[in-house]
C-alpha cells in the first residue's frame, strides 16, 4: 500500500500498471495536478502475510486541492498474482 502511495504521488504509472491485477486495471490512469498528497495512515491490516494469498489494507491518504484539505478513506483488498502483491479493488469509507 506504501508503494502505491508513492507511486501515486509520484506520478509512476508504470508501477501503478503493474501492481494492479490485470483483470480490475483501468485503461488508462490519469492523475490530478491540482491535488498535493499529504500523508498516508495505514488504519488496519487484515491478513495479506507470507503465507496469505489475500489481504485487506484500510488507509487514510490525505491531500490539498484547490487549497481545501481532503482525505481518501478506503479498505483496499489484494492478492497473489505471479507471485507478487497486487491491488484488486477497494471501498470507500467515510
Amino acid at each position: 500500500m506504501r508503494s502505491r502511495y508513492t507511486a501515486f504521488t509520484s506520478g509512476a504509472v508504470d508501477y501503478l500498471t503493474t501492481s494492479w491485477h490485470p483483470d480490475h486495471r483501468p485503461a488508462t490512469i490519469a492523475f490530478d495536478p491540482d491535488v498535493q498528497w499529504l500523508g498516508l495512515e495505514i488504519v488496519d491490516v487484515s491478513a495479506g502475510g507470507p503465507e496469505d494469498l489475500v489481504g485487506e489494507v484500510e488507509f487514510v491518504a490525505r491531500f490539498r486541492r484547490e487549497g481545501q484539505r481532503a482525505k481518501l478513506h478506503e479498505r483496499s483488498r489484494f492478492e497473489r498474482h505471479d507471485g507478487r502483491w497486487v491491488y484488486v479493488d477497494g471501498d470507500l469509507l467515510s
